[in-house]
């Protein structure tokens, strides 16, 4: 209900509105007085346009300060007030739901190891051994990974193609730098064989992409790689280590940090997932097709960047348009039921933001956007934001809550140790004690 002498502060507001597009004899726009629009337009016309412009307002007010937690539009309908007096209203909307959740304490997942193999070691250590080979000369046939010296020309109908004819080209075999044949064609061959064939160029050359085009290549020489003994003497020459067991450790030790790391996020995810399974209502659609114009619009600026579209990306990606969408449809819907799961958690839980948790969110927004601290806050607080963010930090509080009452195990259903080192103390204090910087002045804000 909006008290009528309340409303008359709408009714005044719609009068001056019309009067700046009214022409009356006698008075400039926006000049004439309130009983003499009234006779030109008639004495409702000015109410019904206070509540068409008032009533928005009005519904948003109640919605905040009732508390409701609207996730679509409403449908609103006038039950007095619209010739005089109050002005009484009902408005219709969709509620975002609110879920009990069971069973998200000791959630059971399942994750790759991260440990290291010794194989995956030896592979490591091989492909440092790989920058630092050396090529020599071979009377062997080629083999993938053998290197050779050529004469090429390719021509379409005698006409030589640019970036196509090269002399003493030293070639790689296997690695399709040309065309696919030719790897096929150079297998098995030796000094001063010729070969002569026809093929197509590949998307690696553009515009000619798909022609046909004939190939002369002249073997010239051919040589093989040798790759470094692994030993102590060649640690040594290539780094920082003095012996092979000193690398391997350390191939070792970054292998395991990456791989924990990895399933870190590999947890978060399949934490998220669980959750979502948990709910056991349908996500409710307004929120679906939110979270769907989210991702469309995230995934089109990516592309965008990149200067591709969505037709092409679809084309790439070997998706047609119906099975891409249905795709996205589920994806949100997912996130959706997780999103409620977290609002669940966070509320059994108890768990909440602080002011200083949610004054750090703003400082970093603040530095993202190039504004000053106070402006940062003035923009957040008058777009309604703050609460936003509390509810963000909150629920990312109740995501970490429920990853670390998780059971995390491998394949085999044995206990798995993900947990990332601490950092050293002592490298932490040095660093503490370290010359620091004078701070700069504040970045003018940007308009």
């Amino acid at each position: 209900t909006v008290p009528s002498d309340e409303f008359e502060k709408a009714i005044e507001a719609a009068f001056r509105s019309i009067a700046k597009d009214l022409r009356i004899p006698g008075f400039r726009p926006g000049k004439a007085p309130r009983k003499i629009i009234e006779a030109r337009i008639g004495p409702n016309a000015a109410r019904e346009q206070a509540l068409r412009d008032a009533l928005p307002d009005y519904y948003a007010r109640a919605v905040v300060s009732q508390g409701v937690d609207a996730i679509a539009g409403p449908t609103i309908d006038i039950t007095a007030g619209e010739e005089s007096g109050n002005v009484e209203f009902d408005a219709v909307v969709e509620v975002r739901p609110v879920v009990t959740l069971d069973g998200y304490k000791g959630l059971r997942i399942t994750l790759d190891d991260p440990s290291v193999s010794e194989e995956e070691i030896d592979k490591q250590v091989d492909q440092l051994r790989e920058r630092f080979a050396d090529l020599e000369d071979s009377v062997h046939p080629l083999t993938l990974g053998d290197y050779a010296a050529i004469d090429v020309k390719g021509y379409v109908h005698d006409e030589a193609v640019e970036g196509l004819s090269a002399t003493d080209f030293l070639y790689e075999v296997g690695s399709g730098m040309v065309v696919a044949k030719l790897d096929a064609e150079l297998t098995g061959k030796r000094p001063g064989d010729i070969l002569k064939f026809n093929d197509t160029l590949g998307d690696q050359w553009g515009e000619r992409a798909g022609d046909e085009v004939s190939f002369q290549v002249l073997v010239k020489e051919t040589k093989r790689k040798v790759l470094p003994e692994a030993s102590d003497e060649w640690v040594k020459e290539a780094g920082e280590f003095d012996t092979l067991e000193e690398l391997r450790a350390e191939i070792r030790k970054r292998s395991e940090l990456l791989g924990k790391a990895r399933a870190q996020i590999a947890l978060r995810e399949k934490v998220m997932e669980s959750l979502a399974n948990l709910v056991d209502i349908g996500a409710p659609e307004p929120l679906v097709q939110a979270e769907m114009e989210r991702r469309l619009h995230d995934l089109v600026h990516r592309l965008e960047s990149q200067g591709l579209n969505i037709g092409q990306y679809l084309q790439a990606t070997g998706r047609d348009q119906e099975t891409f969408i249905a795709e996205v449809r589920g994806g949100a819907t997912s996130a959706v039921r997780a999103d409620l799961a977290l609002r669940a958690v966070t509320a059994q839980e108890g768990i909440s933001a602080d002011d200083e948790e949610v004054d750090s969110e703003i400082g970093r927004f603040a530095v993202s956007a190039e504004l000053y601290l106070a402006d940062a806050r003035h923009r957040i607080e008058h777009g309604g934001g703050l609460e936003a963010i509390r509810s963000e930090l909150a629920r990312g509080k109740a995501l970490q809550f429920v990853v670390d009452h998780a059971e995390v195990v491998d394949e085999a259903g044995s206990p798995l140790d993900i947990a990332l080192p601490e950092p050293d103390p002592a490298a932490v204090a040095t660093a503490g004690s370290e010359p620091q910087p004078e701070p700069e002045t504040e970045p003018e804000p940007q308009t």
